[in-house]
């Protein structure tokens, strides 16, 4: 298993930052792993939705198939896939108001017998898109 987590104070308000976090048609405005829905993105947005995205991890194309598994609006969306080559993943958006900011966090999970084989790797790439995904965020609501 591989987990990873980003955090940031952003200075602007949950309902901004949540816009941009759901608005799957600008994904990759601010998300550094996005490629494409090829689909696009659930529509409508609610638990139990499934979508596809293509991505890149470690500089590899993945197809990955996510299911919505908690959504609450302007707080938290959770979100659960199946990647290529057995690779579970699950991905954790929480937002936290803090006075005129927002805090912000991204849990990151990669699982199953391929993960074991580049973990380490695995970890420090996805910790570097994270990082990138929360300052391309920032940049976008502020």
């Amino acid at each position: 298993m591989a987990a990873v987590t980003a955090q940031a104070r952003i200075e602007a308000p949950a309902g901004r930052i949540w816009e941009r976090l759901t608005d799957f048609d600008n994904y990759s405005r601010w998300n550094a792993t996005h490629t494409d829905f090829p689909q696009g993105g659930p529509d409508p947005l609610r638990t139990g939705a499934e979508y596809d995205e293509n991505m890149k991890l470690m500089g590899f194309p993945a197809e990955v198939r996510w299911t919505v598994r908690q959504l609450l609006p302007e707080r938290l969306l959770e979100i659960y896939g199946k990647g290529p080559m057995g690779v579970a993943l699950a991905m954790r958006y929480a937002l936290e108001p803090d006075g005129e900011a927002t805090a912000v966090r991204i849990d990151g999970e990669f699982t199953g017998a391929a993960v074991s084989l580049m973990a380490g790797k695995l970890k420090a790439s996805a910790s570097a898109a994270l990082q990138t995904s929360l300052h391309d965020l920032a940049a976008l609501v502020a």
